[in-house]
């Protein structure tokens, strides 16, 4: 049953994200409003939401570069909380795109959030912040948490640092409940294949099945704290129900090197890595990030979440994926 007073504005829903908080909320009673950015291929605007989801949300167009279309989204859907999932997303493309990266990433966030004090200050707002902004900025211990400087490598991690710092202004400057969730590395069978998870498992189930013979990657020696993005939809959530507006680490605390990713996904294929992995230069960064690691102990102790999946099994569901994929 529809809660009316529980109604969410997703923005990103047609992203990894996106897809499974949506699924998310409307198992708890939402009512579920999603924002699509128009393009001319409007068929692959929804093809990360399951059939029996996407029946049940309320679509609309809207840009967050532009702020006349958001203020018209939010007074039509007249939501109680908004989540601000939509981004350019890929580190590695920032660099080429840097303006537009800037744009919808950054300046975005202040049109959302302008929008909301403009039309219902009362309004909750999740802002997806990101590991990314800490750069190679690490405490003493290994470990990057709320405190950590912010230190961005990248295009992506600079708009993200304007995003995560203009969401905290409004909150103090307007009294606004706004939350800030530093989301580290979460990936998923539904994880864009540019991205080296989703493209490790992909291409090593296509050499399996004698599909492709050779994968090509970047800085195999970066390492990443990874989880699976329906753990990390439900820390959205309970940020959000939180008595208090305020910023939180999710993370697993664990990290693996891109080798470590290549090394178990072929190796549970039953394949050498050495045999089929090259390192090409056009993946690797202008300034590269080395290590991201999480301590996500405030999250956990003052909400109470938790992960359910572990890097193994997160792995083994999207080489899983794959297979059945190219074995129908």
């Amino acid at each position: 049953m529809v809660n009316k007073n529980k109604i969410a504005l997703i923005t990103g829903i047609n992203g990894q994200d996106g897809s499974y908080l949506a699924e998310l909320l409307l198992d708890k009673g939402y009512e579920v409003w999603g924002i699509l950015k128009r393009n001319s291929v409007a068929e692959n605007q929804t093809s990360r939401i399951p059939d029996d989801v996407f029946d049940k949300l309320n679509l609309v167009y809207g840009d967050l570069t532009d702020l006349s279309s958001i203020i018209s989204v939010i007074q039509k859907s007249n939501p109680t909380e908004i989540y601000n999932l939509a981004a350019q997303s890929h580190v590695r493309i920032s660099f080429d795109q840097p303006i537009y990266t800037s744009n919808v990433t950054g300046i975005g966030v202040l049109n959302l959030l302008e929008a909301i004090r403009l039309t219902n200050p009362k309004i909750k707002m999740y802002q997806a912040s990101s590991s990314e902004m800490f750069g190679n900025n690490i405490d003493e211990d290994g470990y990057q948490r709320e405190s950590t400087p912010l230190n961005p490598v990248s295009p992506y991690g600079c708009a993200k640092v304007y995003g995560y710092n203009i969401c905290r202004n409004y909150r103090n400057s307007y009294g606004m409940f706004i939350s800030n969730g530093i989301l580290f590395n979460h990936e998923s069978p539904r994880r864009g294949i540019n991205f080296v998870t989703n493209k490790v498992a992909k291409e090593a189930v296509k050499i399996k099945l004698g599909l492709s013979n050779e994968l090509k990657l970047g800085n195999l020696d970066a390492s990443r704290d990874w989880g699976h993005a329906k753990d990390y939809v439900e820390a959205m959530w309970l940020i959000l129900q939180h008595d208090k507006p305020d910023d939180f680490v999710c993370s697993t605390g664990i990290s693996h090197s891109v080798r470590d990713l290549v090394e178990y996904v072929f190796s549970s294929l039953s394949l050498d890595w050495e045999d089929y992995v090259q390192v090409d230069g056009k993946y690797l960064r202008p300034e590269e990030l080395e290590h991201l690691r999480g301590d996500c102990s405030k999250i956990k102790n003052d909400l109470g979440w938790s992960q359910t999946y572990t890097f193994e099994s997160m792995m083994d569901e999207m080489v899983e994926y794959w297979l059945e994929y190219y074995e129908k």
